[in-house]
């Protein structure tokens, strides 16, 4: 481990160990970046993104409950989108950060949604990765056949091939060495050296009595009005449609957006275009206002 990064966890509000990556600001200026996962991923996805933006900020890169170093819940009832904010809360309060950035992938997205709907004098902008306040079914349909039910491998190379072929339609062209770079991001070796996906299975459950709310955020969206937003959708996802991103930007005007293309569900936020228009975005709005009066 280098003295740039380090490994942190912190308690949340009911007594769960939970874990975050933090990326120490090379030259502390902006405001901290909190990045938040996907239903069955982990704070490993952010590592590229991570390395670049703290140049200038702290990075937090979390992992949620059930998911990589984080405890797994002994009550999968609380696998749920206000448990995870509220997890959000207690990692920034545990750090004492009044105010912060969130990038936020899928499940993370509508973390972001709803931490800046709740507490906006907190929450300084958010950047959502491919979902927003409407989820086409089709995308959950895909998700819900594979979330805590993968068959097990044996190998990282099955791992690896495992990966590709559920997200190989969404990330095209990626190399069989990236496959395998994706898939130790998803996975862990047990004790017996063998990959598993790096999650509890139990978040599954979350599938079987599927909460309205978690589909339909459009009440909550009307309620932001302060924090700006960037939305980064892949052109071929299944799980925000162009039709809800363009209802976004009716409903919010000053809504950024791009799309990126050759890209389903997800995004993995390496790409160019995403880079830009993330530290653009940051740019904009994620200036550390104690810095700049300092500077004056």
């Amino acid at each position: 481990m280098n003295g740039s990064e380090s490994d942190y966890f912190y308690d949340s509000a009911d007594g769960l160990r939970l874990y975050c990556r933090v990326y120490a600001a090379q030259r502390p200026g902006g405001l901290p970046v909190l990045c938040l996962p996907g239903l069955t991923r982990n704070s490993r996805d952010f590592v590229a993104l991570a390395t670049h933006l703290r140049a200038e900020r702290e990075v937090l890169t979390a992992d949620l409950r059930g998911r990589g170093r984080s405890a797994w819940d002994p009550d999968p009832s609380h696998y749920q989108l206000p448990t995870y904010i509220q997890d959000a809360w207690s990692l920034m309060d545990s750090r004492s950060l009044d105010c912060g950035l969130v990038v936020g992938t899928s499940l993370g997205a509508l973390m972001g949604l709803g931490m800046a709907a709740m507490k906006p004098d907190r929450i300084a902008g958010v950047v959502l990765n491919d979902a927003g306040p409407e989820i086409d079914p089709a995308g959950v349909r895909r998700i819900a056949e594979y979330a805590g039910k993968l068959p097990p491998v044996t190998s990282w190379t099955e791992a690896a091939a495992q990966a590709k072929s559920i997200y190989g339609l969404a990330l095209p062209g990626l190399t069989d060495e990236e496959w395998l770079d994706y898939a130790r991001q998803g996975y862990r070796e047990n004790a017996d050296g063998i990959p598993v996906p790096d999650i509890d299975p139990k978040i599954s459950e979350a599938f079987k009595t599927p909460s309205t709310a978690a589909r339909d955020m459009w009440p909550l969206y009307s309620l932001i009005k302060g924090v700006p937003l960037l939305v980064i959708r892949g052109a071929m996802s299944d799980l925000l449609s162009a039709a809800t991103v363009a209802r976004m930007a009716r409903e919010k005007k000053d809504l950024q957006q791009i799309a990126v293309a050759n890209r389903g569900h997800a995004p993995l936020l390496n790409e160019p275009e995403c880079l830009l228009a993330i530290d653009t975005f940051l740019a904009q709005h994620g200036r550390d206002k104690q810095a700049v009066s300092s500077e004056a």
